[in-house]
């Protein structure tokens, strides 16, 4: 078993093998492991701070039958059963980057109702959201949309999305670029994971209501 010891750079090439079994092998002896690490390092500080027991899923894209994963995560939820329906935690890479997110995705039933919520606390989360974070509106992909600009003009759009298209999701958390040189120090990272968590906390705890 391979525990989280940093990222390198043989982590993120994993991405660029051709082949689903060939990439698969890979990501499950190399990534998988390490991302199971850093979420049962991260659990009890996010059950703690969640109120709610959390429990770990590592992807195992066992739906898919030709094209190899483009990313991979873990995942913290309240379900031992899964995640995706739920509001969660996610840590996982790109072969561009390392991603630690907040996420409501399209499966939850309660987007529009958290959307409201969003509504009804933007400054409050614009204000609590440092500018080194960023946002997403497609867990699926790698594009992130940064704070400064949802502060600017895009946190509308984003929580007007959620709230009426049925594939609309919302994610908030941090990205750290394969060249950043943080990723290599364990220490450092589960640090920075941690803090994240914490930071993102408030949004996890607008959703306690709705599930």
């Amino acid at each position: 078993m391979t525990t989280f010891n940093g990222f390198s750079q043989k982590d993120f090439d994993v991405f660029t093998i051709d082949g689903l079994d060939e990439r698969m092998t890979e990501l499950k002896s190399r990534i998988s492991p390490k991302l199971q690490d850093i979420a049962e390092r991260l659990e009890p500080t996010v059950s703690s701070l969640a109120g709610d027991q959390m429990y770990i899923h590592v992807a195992k894209h066992a739906r898919r039958k030709t094209n190899p994963p483009n990313d991979t995560w873990a995942a913290l939820a309240n379900n031992q059963r899964g995640y995706k329906k739920l509001p969660h935690f996610q840590i996982g890479m790109w072969e561009s980057h390392v991603f630690i997110w907040f996420a409501v995705i399209y499966e939850s039933p309660i987007k529009e109702d958290f959307a409201k919520q969003l509504k009804a606390n933007k400054q409050e989360i614009l204000s609590q959201v440092p500018d080194n974070f960023v946002w997403s509106k497609d867990h699926t992909k790698p594009e992130t949309i940064s704070h400064k600009n949802v502060k600017d003009r895009e946190f509308d759009e984003l929580v007007e999305r959620l709230e009426t298209v049925k594939k609309a999701e919302i994610l908030c958390g941090q990205v750290f670029n394969r060249d950043d040189e943080r990723l290599q120090d364990e220490e450092t990272m589960m640090e920075l994971f941690d803090e994240a968590v914490r930071t993102l906390m408030p949004l996890y705890n607008l959703t306690k209501k709705l599930q």
